[in-house]
């Protein structure tokens, strides 16, 4: 159990049988000669609504600790994703929602790492960047600059501009939260 006065933006709690994490924390006095009180946002992690509370600074919340463990993906039956954790072989279907844009960047194989709470995961830590290996790539479009870009189609599929120097097998990084190249892996 924690104080709600100690909580974090992004850690975990328990309330009624439910997983939540905390998105916002707001901390406001009181009137007069009334206390100061929490405001928090909570995220059900099951269903994704958005819950507000209000808070004593003194209220216990149950806090959880989560472990961290590396899920490989598998394959996608439209609403879920499989995942499979490769120590046990054991199988998780992964809400798409958890995943949110991130799906793109997924091909079989992808080692993904989750927050694990009592055997079943119930948060994913995005990358910041993906490699990818590069498929094809198209002619050079030159722009109002000196640089060169042209379309390059990756192994997933994805279509992004790319340096003229990135050719056919080069393996890439590409940033998760914008599809953007970012550089060429050497290996």
């Amino acid at each position: 159990m924690i104080d709600a006065s100690n909580v974090k933006v992004g850690s975990f709690i328990k309330k009624d049988n439910e997983i939540f994490q905390i998105i916002e924390i707001e901390t406001k006095a009181g009137p007069a000669r009334f206390s100061n009180y929490i405001h928090i946002k909570i995220k059900n992690l099951k269903t994704n609504k958005i819950l507000e509370m209000k808070l004593m600074p003194e209220e216990k919340l149950e806090n959880l600790d989560l472990q961290h463990i590396y899920l490989e993906y598998l394959y996608s039956d439209g609403e879920n994703l499989c995942f499979m954790n490769p120590q046990t072989y054991e199988q998780f279907e992964i809400p798409q929602h958890m995943i949110g844009n991130f799906k793109d960047f997924l091909k079989e194989g992808t080692k993904v790492r989750f927050e694990i709470y009592e055997d079943t995961p119930v948060n994913v830590i995005i990358p910041e960047t993906v490699e990818l290996k590069v498929i094809s790539t198209g002619s050079g479009v030159k722009g109002e600059t000196d640089t060169t870009y042209k379309n390059a189609v990756l192994e997933n599929n994805m279509e992004i501009l790319v340096p003229h120097f990135i050719k056919e097998g080069d393996i890439i990084k590409v940033s998760t939260s914008t599809k953007h190249y970012v550089e060429r892996v050497h290996k």
